[in-house]
């Protein structure tokens, strides 16, 4: 079973910047058909915010463009998110996500597999 153990999160004012890790265990992230970013904040749904497939080509959802980058390093086997220009609608619980794989790397969290237990970014105005 994969795990994956997200860290990085914390406390921030609007406009600052947070970099998310995800490290994984008992898996090569370089096998992963897809790896993304998801947040949820209360009430709210899980929102794919940002995903990479095994040829490190990415999509981010809009409401994240030119703010967050979506990257990894294999050798690590490691996830980042990059996020910047932080907006307090940032503020959620941030999870990273696996598919092992074949399928579509899109940000539709039911394609998922393998989930960490979440980080949480508060973003204060």
């Amino acid at each position: 079973q994969v795990q994956l153990m997200e860290s990085g999160g914390g406390s921030v004012q609007a406009g600052g910047s947070l970099r998310l890790s995800c490290a994984a265990s008992t898996y090569s992230i370089s096998s992963a058909a897809c790896m993304g970013w998801f947040r949820q904040a209360p009430g709210k749904e899980r929102e794919g915010v940002a995903t990479i497939d095994s040829e490190s080509r990415t999509s981010y959802a809009d409401s994240v463009k030119a703010r967050f980058t979506i990257s990894k390093d294999n050798a690590k086997n490691t996830l980042y998110l990059q996020m910047s220009s932080l907006k307090p609608e940032d503020t959620a619980m941030y999870y990273c996500a696996l598919i092992r794989v074949g399928g579509v790397c899109s940000r539709a969290a039911g394609l998922f597999g393998s989930w960490g237990q979440g980080t949480q970014v508060i973003v204060s105005s």
